[in-house]
């Protein structure tokens, strides 16, 4: 029997909520860092799907393999891409896969090869779609299969399920800083696929003190459109690390004000705006240097390659806190050990 499914399946999305749901009808499940992937096994084609269907098996040859490597010849599988580096998960080691070079791709994966973290099962081993079923029902059938099929250590592994919430809670106590968050799909729902109507997100949110070290004015107006963040190393010297611009408009002029009075080079001396990264835009470049006496606690997702991956969120000002006292090793060496989940 051929797959009843075929590629691109939308994948069932999560909604962000301040706080994990609680009750009788909620599955909870860590929230990995890593790329979203659907997993087509048809006898001996294999697909993978990103989340926004474009296809990734190019670029994980590696998962490939070992998902060809399964007893089991026919499945859907719904799960996320992770790269294990030094027993912490690394978002930069997944970024560097996409690459267009195979040769590259092949010796980043023989360097760090990929797991495939699986958490739903979408259709069974006849090739028969299981969308339909409510969510208890798949993850059993998903256990049964990772159970006949799946090795405890190998590179296609079961993601951890719980309808304990306090054993949800533990996760982030048991592993540190690289859990994304959790979530909380409900137990009686079918497969909402391309929908935010079954499953919510509550993400791990940290915070840091960072220095502001320059802005940038918003595109057309002479009006601050984002701060930009810097943390001393070691040697004294301030690299930028990322920006904040959720400000409010009538915030703008006032902000502009206070920043342009402290204008002054350089602002950064180490890493500065416009320096190598893959963030860079052709913006990048026209950035106003402050004198960096202005601290700000923000808030933040994810710190990976020196920089913060998303824009950050100011919480508020610290007049009390020294600019010398906002440090990296704030968000460094903050990786957990998520890996010990599965």
């Amino acid at each position: 029997m051929a797959l009843a499914l075929k590629p691109p399946l939308p994948p069932m999305e999560a909604r962000s909520v301040d706080e994990i749901p609680v009750g009788d009808d909620w599955q909870y499940e860590p929230k990995w860092d890593g790329f979203r992937c659907i997993a087509f096994r048809d006898g001996e084609k294999t697909f993978l799907q990103s989340k926004a269907g474009q296809p990734l098996a190019r670029y994980f040859p590696d998962v490939v393999e070992q998902l060809q490597g399964i007893a089991a010849k026919r499945f859907v599988v719904d799960g996320e891409l992770a790269i294990p580096v030094g027993g912490a998960l690394s978002f930069d080691e997944l970024q560097l896969r996409l690459h267009p070079a195979a040769s590259r791709v092949q010796k980043l994966a023989a360097a760090h090869p990929a797991l495939l973290i699986v958490f739903d099962l979408l259709a069974d081993t006849k090739g028969k779609s299981l969308l339909g079923l409510p969510l208890h029902e798949r993850r059993k059938q998903l256990e049964i299969l990772a159970h006949k099929n799946l090795k405890a250590k190998g590179a296609v592994r079961l993601s951890p399920a719980t309808t304990d919430l306090a054993k949800a809670k533990k996760w982030f106590d048991k592993v540190g800083g690289d859990l994304d968050g959790v979530i909380a799909k409900q137990l009686q729902a079918p497969y909402a696929s391309g929908e935010r109507t079954a499953m919510v997100k509550v993400k791990q949110i940290r915070t840091a003190d960072c220095v502001v070290g320059g802005f940038r004015y918003a595109t057309g107006a002479r009006v601050i459109g984002s701060l930009l963040l810097g943390l001393y190393d070691d040697d004294g010297l301030l690299h930028h690390v990322g920006f904040t611009s959720a400000f409010k408009m009538g915030e703008r002029p006032a902000l502009t004000k206070k920043f342009e009075a402290l204008k002054k080079p350089p602002g950064f001396t180490g890493n500065a705006p416009g320096g190598p990264s893959r963030w860079s835009t052709e913006r990048t470049g026209e950035w106003e240097p402050v004198d960096p006496k202005i601290v700000v606690e923000i808030t933040y997702d994810h710190f990976t390659g020196g920089r913060f991956r998303h824009g950050t969120k100011i919480l508020r000002y610290r007049p009390d806190k020294a600019p010398r006292q906002c440090t990296l090793d704030q968000v460094e060496h903050r990786e957990g050990k998520s890996l010990a989940l599965l």
